[in-house]
């Protein structure tokens, strides 16, 4: 089995808010091989986008991690800003969620794509342009050459995250972290970048971290899944296995509110209660007070145990198949 491109052992984000300290990230680990995706899926606030963040280098000045950051075995941490802006688009490259706010609104779309490889691969300004309008069209932009001439504000919202896709592949990375990468296309488009994406990842063994909470994306497109909870990783598993047998409370309610690819008229779950405040979280299993299992013993914080085959859940009531069936 290769070494995993990206690897976070226990990694703790600690950000400075007006209201003081605040964790969103509690003990976090995980690992993603090359030409794999792993899909990190969750409710707003659990944690995902900023432990994408912490990797990238591009947490609020005076944040603190804990833990360790692995790039193709380089600890991330370590490196000073410099170096971090050395890999960021070349080798570590982001697809943001927002992208009125991550584009430059004085560059035009084809300067913005072009930075990145005139930067990173020494091309000279006429073919980092022309490079550039291939990006545009191949992340599915009609009249790519023309739309590179255009500034953010007179592209769509759909076009602009399609430019924020073409900026993040152009350099062909190591590690792609896309952050809900097509939240403002529609379904046709969303299939096609999608495919875009797994077609980098076949093509060249990039590693994908998927920030979703879209769980019919994460069945046709992630090799493995980490389920995040109020900051701390609940269960990590193969995709398929998953969502053939989820072994934590939390897994399985979220599973259920979500629509059933044959349709039908069943009445969806939901999870009953709130997401705790981090700044106060409950001692323990921070879905206990959520769970239907919940027992005594879950006032105590339980490890992510093995469950077979990859498969690892932080549950003291796992394996939960009877209690399931019971329910």
């Amino acid at each position: 089995m290769s070494a995993p491109v990206l690897e976070l052992r226990d990694v703790t984000v600690t950000l400075p808010t007006d209201r003081g300290p605040l964790r969103p990230v509690d003990g976090v680990s995980f690992a993603v091989a090359p030409g794999k995706t792993l899909a990190v899926v969750g409710e707003s606030g659990c944690g995902k986008s900023v432990t994408a963040l912490a990797i990238m280098g591009l947490l609020p000045q005076g944040s603190r991690i804990g833990g360790a950051i692995r790039f193709d075995g380089q600890e991330l941490t370590a490196l000073d800003a410099e170096a971090m802006r050395g890999k960021r688009g070349a080798e570590l490259a982001m697809i943001f969620q927002e992208p009125m706010t991550s584009l430059n609104p004085a560059f035009t779309a084809g300067e913005q794509v072009a930075e990145a490889l005139r930067l990173h691969q020494n091309l000279s300004p006429a073919a980092a342009m022309d490079r550039a309008v291939e990006m545009l069209a191949r992340v599915r932009i009609p009249d790519a050459g023309r739309r590179a001439r255009q500034y953010p504000h007179q592209l769509s919202g759909g076009m602009r995250q399609r430019v924020m896709i073409a900026m993040a592949l152009a350099c062909r990375p190591r590690l792609l972290i896309a952050d809900e990468p097509t939240t403002a296309l529609d379904v046709t488009v969303q299939a096609q970048i999608l495919a875009l994406i797994d077609e980098l990842k076949a093509e060249t063994g990039t590693a994908v971290l998927l920030i979703t909470h879209d769980l019919g994306v994460v069945a046709d497109h992630a090799d493995e899944v980490a389920v995040m909870y109020a900051g701390r990783v609940a269960e990590r598993a193969p995709a398929a296995r998953l969502f053939a047998n989820p072994q934590h409370p939390y897994t399985v309610g979220l599973l259920g509110a979500a629509p059933s690819l044959e349709g039908g008229a069943e009445r969806l779950a939901s999870i009953e209660g709130t997401v705790p405040d981090l700044r106060n979280p409950p001692p323990g299993c921070r879905f206990a007070p959520r769970c239907p299992f919940a027992v005594a013993r879950c006032a105590e914080q339980p490890p992510l145990a093995p469950m077979g085959e990859g498969h690892l859940a932080a549950c003291w009531r796992a394996p939960l198949d009877s209690l399931l069936v019971a329910a």
